[in-house]
């Protein structure tokens, strides 16, 4: 199953796709939403007890948000959920759909690990 790349460019965040490339939106305003340009990775006392299987060695480890970035790869499935949000923001939001949903996966990966 194909997985396509993330893409950073002249501060834009693009997708790899069949087709070329998606824009994805700007990173400043990915990193903005995230919180900064890196991300500390932290885990609460109650997932380390729901989770003692967990590994957490990690803790404490600063990774580069834009690294995080250019790792991320993306399912087929995930590029056309991407493709069909709209690319510009909608009523009073400061963030377009498109850029919202690709920082939520961002987000889950810091916090998980690069999917």
């Amino acid at each position: 199953m194909a997985r396509y790349a993330t893409l950073i460019e002249d501060g834009t965040i693009y997708v790899g796709t069949d087709d070329g490339r998606l824009t994805v939106g700007d990173v400043d305003a990915a990193l903005d939403i995230v919180g900064g340009p890196s991300w500390t990775i932290r885990y609460s006392e109650e997932y380390k007890q729901r989770h003692p299987e967990a590994a957490t060695d990690d803790e404490g480890l600063t990774v580069d948000v834009v690294d995080m970035m250019r790792a991320m790869t993306h399912s087929e499935r995930f590029v056309e959920t991407l493709a069909a949000q709209p690319a510009e923001p909608t009523g009073e939001d400061d963030v377009s759909p498109r850029l919202g949903l690709f920082v939520g996966k961002l987000l889950e990966n810091l916090e998980s690990g690069v999917d």
